[in-house]
């Protein structure tokens, strides 16, 4: 078994193990990755962290997943220059700066989806919506149906461009975005999960309603509050007087 250390970092270590054996060829392209139940036997983790460590890979771009059968090294890498190094991203501020890079990029991706938007995208939004709000009882982080909701919105822009970024920008940066703040915020997992849901379907709303400029600006809030609850847990509690 290789055994990773501190429980902080397990999705860091893992996704750095499994893109080291995909990038030296130990996982060729097309290949499925061992299933769920052998990453957890080799690594000594929970499920939890093997399918937050597989949603980063697909977000960077070395890994596709089929529902039912498993996940899959892409045949080809990401030919995009810019990159996220994984390490950063434990370090809040980072995070705090791809949030604004993300702002700019996701409020034309929502405005564009609301002119653009198929009926087969909406019902993906919906769905990604509806397993969100299912998350919030069953203890489950939301972390993919997050994921799925902002891919599906990028998606229905019509231009693949906005996918690959979001791919890039979002896919790694909201698992560690929500570790941070599940570490760091005062108040409960359902609360914060709940003001979480309300958010996306103000930006679900504006979408399916075709307002572009009530589509923008509900992704602005939403990215913005995210960046703000980021920024207030970093700092010291401050004391009552």
């Amino acid at each position: 078994m290789v055994q990773l250390k501190r429980r902080d970092t397990l999705v860091q270590q893992l996704v750095t193990a499994l893109r080291a054996r995909i990038t030296d060829g130990g996982f060729k392209g097309g290949e499925r990755l061992p299933s769920e139940q052998e990453l957890v036997a080799e690594f000594g983790v929970s499920r939890t962290v093997v399918r937050e460590a597989i949603t980063n890979l697909k977000g960077i771009g070395l890994v596709t997943t089929q529902q039912g059968v498993g996940a899959f090294v892409l045949r080809t890498s990401p030919g995009l220059p810019f990159h996220i190094e994984e390490a950063s991203l434990g370090v809040i501020q980072e995070v705090v700066a791809v949030l604004d890079v993300r702002m700019g990029l996701e409020t034309e991706a929502a405005a564009l989806a609301a002119v653009r938007r198929t009926p087969a995208d909406l019902a993906a939004l919906q769905a990604a919506l509806d397993t969100m709000a299912d998350a919030i009882p069953s203890h489950d982080d939301a972390v993919q149906p997050d994921l799925d909701f902002h891919a599906a919105i990028a998606r229905a822009t019509g231009n693949r461009h906005f996918l690959d970024l979001f791919s890039h920008l979002g896919g790694p940066l909201i698992p560690r975005s929500r570790l941070h703040t599940f570490q760091l915020i005062a108040a409960s997992r359902e609360a914060y999960l709940g003001v979480l849901l309300q958010e996306h379907a103000d930006i679900f709303a504006g979408i399916a309603a075709g307002n572009c400029e009530q589509a923008r600006e509900a992704m602005r809030i939403h990215l913005g509050r995210s960046r703000d609850r980021l920024q207030r847990a970093s700092l010291p509690q401050a004391t009552a007087g």
